[in-house]
């Protein structure tokens, strides 16, 4: 479904862009196989990330890419095993436990804090009517998958404009590798950051790395 709107051109209009390309992300009439692609990208990024152990994700609402399976895939070792076979070398019997982590808002801060899920986990809905785990412990994560509506060049995210992950990212310490996760059609060339957006450090698209900051 084609946006009404030309994407390429400067507007400015945050709200109307969020508005159309979520209308077009739950209209995509190939979703089925870019989610396919995203999930194999991201399995790959997962492989390639040994130093992670615990990653902070999402539970996907309004047409998101769901990473949920490519991250139970990674915390049962499917990809350390294929990397560690392709490399021919043994998988450590001793590595750290594979974690994932749900966010939970804090009503006083806004700010989000990551509760540890696994399938079948005890869930419950919060102020937004989001499930997010219920009773299991706070994690600290590495690594941060970030939904996004859009993005822009430099690692621009356009999300929902509630700022959660903004004010979460600034009082994060250490501040974990943060990881754009959206669908390639969210692209906006003429986005501008503002003075409360933090850029992240990597975006994924089925198409790929989208953007990937360069130290």
């Amino acid at each position: 479904m084609p946006l009404p709107f030309d994407p390429t051109a400067p507007s400015r209009d945050k709200a109307q862009l969020r508005r159309l390309l979520q209308a077009e992300r739950l209209g995509l009439v190939d979703r089925q196989q870019r989610v396919a692609q995203l999930q194999e990208v991201l399995r790959v990024w997962l492989a390639l990330r040994e130093e992670d152990t615990t990653v902070g994700a999402y539970w996907p609402i309004k047409g998101e890419f769901d990473p949920l399976p490519a991250l139970f895939r990674w915390t049962e070792g499917a990809e350390g095993a294929l990397r560690d076979e392709q490399h021919r070398e043994p998988h450590p019997e001793d590595a750290p436990p594979r974690r994932i982590g749900l966010p939970v808002m804090n009503r006083e801060t806004r700010q989000l804090r990551f509760h540890l899920w696994y399938p079948g986990c005890p869930m419950e809905e919060d102020a937004y009517s989001i499930p997010k785990p219920k009773g299991t412990d706070v994690v600290v994560p590495t690594l941060l998958l970030v939904p996004c509506v859009g993005f822009g060049p430099g690692g621009l995210r356009l999300g929902y404009g509630g700022g959660f992950y903004d004010r979460t990212l600034a009082g994060l310490e250490p501040r974990p590798f943060t990881v754009g996760v959206g669908f390639a059609h969210g692209f906006v060339p003429w986005l501008e950051a503002e003075p409360h957006d933090m850029p992240l450090d990597a975006i994924l698209t089925e198409e790929g790395v989208a953007w990937l900051r360069r130290d």
